[in-house]
């Protein structure tokens, strides 16, 4: 019985190189392709011949125009804010701070309850 509840120690299978060690799993890989994060990124240069990249930051138009209350009857003001699918459309597209993000979908879920905003785009 005492040998029942004892582990069985299993020995772990040996690769074709002899050691049991994992290889290193950077050594597998390529050089990685420069992506906006990458080298040459954002602020980086273009390719040979290629112009510079150079993206605005963008500002929070509430806060620049100094929008106090952002309200749900201001249908021409929503309506940026909504895609032509009619998604609300997110603040690292249009640039708009955490909490003026906050107020102005509520102010677009309100706008759409009472049909001043189109829940979804046209049909196609």
């Amino acid at each position: 019985m005492a040998d029942e509840s004892r582990p069985i120690p299993v020995k772990a299978p040996e690769t074709p190189s002899g050691g049991s060690e994992r290889p290193d799993r950077g050594d597998r890989r390529g050089p990685r392709p420069s992506g906006p994060g990458g080298p040459g990124g954002p602020r980086g240069e273009g390719g040979p011949g290629g112009r510079k990249y150079f993206r605005r930051k963008k500002v929070c138009k509430f806060c620049v125009e100094k929008i106090e209350a952002i309200n749900y009857k201001d249908v021409r003001l929503l309506a940026q804010f909504v895609a032509e699918s009619g998604k609300i459309v997110p603040r690292r597209l249009t640039g708009v701070c955490t909490p003026h993000q906050r107020r102005l979908s509520s102010a677009i879920k309100q706008a759409r309850n009472i049909a001043l905003l189109p829940f979804a785009g046209r049909a196609s």
